[in-house]
C-alpha cells in the first residue's frame, strides 16, 4: 500500500541471482527490506512464470514441525489423505513452472533447509527465494546480501538539491508525506533529515519508524532524540507484525536467536566506534569466557545471522555493525558490568597502533600505516578520548595525541589532532616531557592551519620546558618547529639557522623521520632564500636517506620543493616532472597537504608555460583540495602566498575575469583522486563545471525523457513514438535509474535543467 522507494540496482542484482540458480537466498539484517524487495521481486518476475507464484510466510510459525505445513497450506494443498505433507507437497508441484517465496526463515533453518532440499529436488521447474537474517547454507544456494538504503557521505554542508536522490533521503521525505501532507526536504532541514538518515544506518524500517514521529516532531528535534531511538521509535504500521512495530522489538528477534557465547560477543563488539579488523575483535573482545582463539566463530556467526556486516574493499577484511544494532550491544555491555574492562582494553589496542605508527612510520610500509590509521579513524578517536575523559589517564592520552601526529598530519586530521593535543595541554600540566612532546605537536598542526600566533606560544614554552629538564632532543623538536614558523612568517635566514642546529641533533639521536622533515622543510627555506643550489643539494641528500630507509613521505615533499626551485628558475619542464612524481606518490599516501601544494606548483608552471587555461584549472582542482583540507596555501608563509597570488593573476589577466572563473570552477562532486588525476594528465576527469552537463541518457531517452517532463504517460508516449508501453516502460525505469531519481516529477526537474 506504499511506492517501492529505490533499489533498483538491487533489484535488478536479485533479478540476475534468480536467472542464474533456483535458490536466491536474500539476507540481511533486521528492516533492511528484505520481504519488501521479495514482494517487488515477484511483481517483476511473477508472470514469467507458468503457474505464476507463491508466498510462504514463516513469521507466525514458532513450531518447527509445522513449517511444511505451513508451507502446503499456502500452496493450496489441501490434499486430506494420511501421506505425510511433504509428499503432498512434492505431489502438487512435481509439475509446476513456479517462484516460490519462503519469508522470515531464521528462527526455522533446519526445517526450512530439509523443505527447500526436498521441493528442489521433487520440482525441478520451480525456484525458490527466501529472505532470512542468515543464509540457508546448502548446496546451489544464491546468497544476495541486501545492503542499507543508500546514503549522502559524511559532510558538513548539504543542499537538498544534492541529496534529494538517496535512497534513504527519499524513503523518508515520502513517508513523511504520508504524515505530514506538505513536508518538504529544504535546506534549511536537510543536515537533520541526512543525520537522521545516516544515524539510522539507512534501514528502511527505521526511517519509516522516524518518519512516522514527524508528526509531532521537527527532524532536528528527532535527531537530538535519537539516543533514546529504542524507546522513540515506536508506534509504526498497526498491521505489521508485532517485532516490525517498534525498533526495540525489531532487535530483540535477532537477539533471541543468539546463543549464550554470541549475546557476548555482540555485547563486547559494541565498544568499537567503527569498523574493526580481526587482530582488533580478538585482542579486545577476546578474554574470560571468550577466548582469543574463540572470535573467529563467534564473528562468523554473527556475520551469518547479519548482526555483523563484513567490508571485503580492503585486505585484511574488516568488520561492522550498524548503529542501531551496536547501541542495543552497548545496552547489553552495561548489564554485563565490563564496561571499564573493555574500554580499556580497546584503549591500549589502539594506542599501540598509533605508537606502532611512530616507531615504523621511516620505512617501506608508510602508506600502508597511514591507510590503516584513517580506517580506524573513529576507533582511534574514542579510544583517545576515552583517555582524555578518565581519571588517571591524562598521561597516556598525551603520549597517544602525540603518537598520532602522522594521522593528524598526512592523514589530513588537522582540527581533530589539534583539539584534542589542546585537551591534553589544558589537563596535563605538570613540567614534564609529555607535556614538552604535545606542545611541538601542537605547535606543528597551528602552523598547518595557518595560526602562527598560537604555534610560537606553545614552541616558546616547550624550548623553555626543553632547557629546565635539560632535554636536548625535546630541544631539537622546539628548534625544528620555530624554524617552520619563521619560514611561515617570511624570516627565511633565521628558519635556516634553527633547521640546522635541529638537524644535527635529530642525527644524533638517531632519528632519521625527523631529520628527513627538518631537512625538506630546510630545503624551501633555502629556496625562498635564494640559494637554489643548496636547496636542489638538501633535496639529494632527502633523496638518499629516504631511499635508504623506503620511505617516501618526506620523499614526496622534497619532490615538492624541487619543484618549487625549477619553477624559480623557470625550467618548467623539472618542475612538472617532480610535482607530478610527488602526485604519484600522493595516489597511494592521499597527504592532502602535499597534494594541493604539488598542484598549485603545476599551475604556476603552466603559467610561466603560457598556458592560462591550463593553469585556471590546475587552480580549480587545488582548491578542491585545499577545501577539503582546511586551510590554505596562505598557510605556508607570505612567499608561498605571493606565488599563488602573482600566478593566479596572471592567469586571471591572460582569461578575463568570466572564462578564468568558469575554467577554475571544478564540479562540486570532484574528488581528491580526481583532482590528483586531472594534475597528471588524465584529462578524462571532469575539470569544470561545463563537463557536469553532459548528458549520461541515450538521445532517445533524452527524448522519452522530455515528454515526460511534459507530462505525459507511458501509454502515451508509446502511441506517439509507435513503440510498444512496454518498451517505454524499460526506456523509463533506465533513465530514473541513470540519474538517481525516484519520481516522474524529479525526470522533470532534470529535463528543465539540462534541455537547451
Amino acid at each position: 500500500m506504499t511506492s517501492f522507494v529505490g533499489r533498483r540496482h538491487e533489484l535488478d542484482a536479485a533479478r540476475a541471482c534468480l536467472q542464474q540458480a533456483r535458490l536466491v537466498s536474500l539476507v540481511g539484517p533486521g528492516g533492511v527490506g528484505k520481504t519488501r524487495l521479495a514482494e517487488e521481486l515477484v511483481e517483476r518476475t511473477g508472470r514469467v512464470f507458468r503457474d505464476s507464484s507463491a508466498w510462504i510466510d514463516l513469521a507466525p510459525v514458532r513450531d518447527p514441525g509445522a513449517v511444511a505445513a505451513a508451507a502446503a497450506s499456502a500452496l493450496g494443498v489441501t490434499d486430506q489423505s494420511s501421506k505425510p505433507v511433504a509428499d503432498k507437497l512434492t505431489d502438487q508441484l512435481s509439475g509446476r513452472h513456479m517462484l516460490i517465496v519462503i519469508d522470515n526463515c531464521e528462527h526455522l533453518l533446519s526445517p526450512v533447509v530439509e523443505l527447500v532440499a526436498t521441493l528442489l529436488a521433487a520440482a525441478p521447474e520451480i525456484r525458490i527465494v527466501t529472505t532470512s537474517r542468515e543464509p540457508l547454507r546448502i548446496a546451489g544456494e544464491q546468497i544476495y546480501d541486501l545492503p542499507p538504503l543508500s546514503l549522502p557521505e559524511q559532510s558538513e554542508h548539504y543542499r537538498a538539491a544534492d541529496v534529494a536522490h538517496y535512497e534513504a533521503v527519499s524513503l523518508l521525505v515520502e513517508r513523511a508525506r504520508n504524515t505530514v501532507a506538505d513536508f518538504e526536504l529544504t535546506d534549511a532541514n536537510v543536515v537533520a533529515v541526512v543525520q537522521l538518515c545516516r544515524r539510522l544506518d539507512g534501514i528502511p524500517l527505521a526511517i519509516e519508524l522516524a518518519a512516522a514521529k514527524l508528526r509531532s516532531l521537527s527532524p532536528a528535534q528527532l535527531v537530538e532524540r535519537l539516543d533514546r531511538r529504542f524507546a522513540l521509535l515506536t508506534g509504526g504500521d498497526r498491521s505489521a507484525l508485532p517485532r516490525q512495530q517498534t525498533l526495540r522489538a525489531l532487535v530483540d528477534w535477532s537477539y533471541e536467536l543468539c546463543s549464550g557465547p554470541e549475546r557476548s560477543l555482540w555485547a563486547r563488539l559494541s565498544v568499537f566506534a567503527g569498523g574493526f579488523d580481526l587482530d582488533a575483535g580478538e585482542a579486545v573482545c577476546g578474554f574470560g569466557d571468550i577466548p582469543s582463539g574463540d572470535v573467529i566463530d563467534l564473528l562468523d556467526r554473527l556475520v551469518a545471522k547479519s548482526l555483523v556486516l563484513v567490508d571485503r574493499s580492503s585486505d585484511p577484511v574488516r568488520y561492522n555493525q550498524l548503529m542501531t544494532v551496536r547501541e542495543y550491544g552497548s545496552e547489553l555491555l552495561e548489564a554485563a558490568g565490563d564496561t571499564d574492562v573493555l574500554y580499556l582494553r580497546h584503549r591500549d589496542h589502539f594506542a599501540a597502533l598509533a605508537s606502532r605508527s611512530v616507531r615504523d612510520w621511516c620505512g617501506p610500509d608508510q602508506s600502508g600505516l597511514l591507510a590503516q590509521l584513517r580506517g580506524d579513524h573513529a576507533n582511534l578517536m574514542a579510544a583517545l578520548d576515552w583517555s582524555l575523559r578518565t581519571p588517571g589517564e591524562v598521561p597516556v592520552a598525551a603520549e597517544f595525541a602525540v603518537a598520532l601526529r602522522y594521522h593528524w598530519i598526512a592523514g589530513g586530521y588537522l582540527s581533530y589532532g589539534r583539539r584534542r593535543v589542546e585537551h591534553v595541554l589544558e589537563h596535563l600540566t605538570d613540567p614534564v616531557r609529555e607535556r614538552g612532546d604535545a606542545l611541538w605537536v601542537a605547535a606543528w598542526i597551528a602552523l598547518i592551519q595557518g595560526d602562527r600566533d598560537a604555534a610560537h606560544r606553545y614552541l616558546d614554552e616547550c624550548s623553555s620546558l626543553a632547557t629546565a629538564l635539560g632535554d636536548t632532543a625535546l630541544g631539537a623538536h622546539a628548534d625544528h618547529w620555530l624554524g617552520l614558523h619563521e619560514l611561515f612568517s617570511g624570516h627565511t635566514a633565521q628558519s635556516i639557522e634553527l633547521y640546522r642546529a635541529a638537524i644535527r641533533v635529530h642525527h644524533e639521536n638517531g632519528d632519521p623521520a625527523s631529520t628527513l622533515t627538518a631537512e625538506f622543510q630546510l630545503a624551501m627555506a633555502q629556496c625562498y632564500e635564494g640559494l637554489h643550489d643548496e636547496a636542489l643539494t638538501t633535496c639529494t641528500r632527502v633523496f638518499e636517506l629516504a631511499d635508504r630507509y623506503g620511505e617516501k613521505w618526506n620523499r614526496a615533499y622534497a619532490l615538492w620543493v624541487s619543484a618549487l626551485v625549477h619553477v624559480h628558475r623557470r625550467d618548467t619542464a623539472a618542475a612538472v616532472d617532480a610535482a607530478q612524481q610527488a602526485l604519484r606518490i600522493q595516489q597511494h599516501y592521499k597527504d592532502k597537504i602535499c597534494t594541493a601544494l604539488s598542484i598549485e606548483v603545476l599551475a604556476w608552471a603552466a603559467v610561466a608555460d603560457t598556458d592560462a587555461e591550463l593553469a585556471a584549472r590546475l587552480f580549480g582542482v587545488a582548491a578542491v583540495v585545499w577545501t577539503r583540507l582546511g586551510t590554505t596555501v596562505a598557510a605556508f608563509g607570505p612567499h608561498t602566498a605571493d606565488d599563488s597570488h602573482a600566478a593566479r593573476d596572471a592567469a586571471r589577466t591572460a582569461l578575463g575575469d568570466h572564462v578564468y572563473e568558469r575554467l577554475s570552477s571544478p564540479p562540486d562532486d570532484m574528488t581528491i583522486d580526481q583532482a590528483v588525476s586531472f594534475a597528471l594528465g588524465e584529462r578524462t576527469t571532469a575539470p569544470n563545471r561545463a563537463a557536469q552537463d553532459t548528458s549520461p541518457l541515450t538521445k532517445r531517452e533524452f527524448e522519452i525523457a522530455r515528454l515526460v517532463a511534459d507530462g505525459m504517460s507511458n501509454r502515451a508516449i508509446a502511441d506517439k513514438l509507435v513503440i510498444s508501453p512496454r518498451t517505454v516502460d524499460g526506456h523509463v525505469e533506465r533513465i530514473l535509474a541513470k540519474l538517481g531519481v525516484t519520481s516522474r516529477t524529479r525526470i522533470a526537474t532534470w529535463v528543465t535543467a539540462h534541455d537547451g
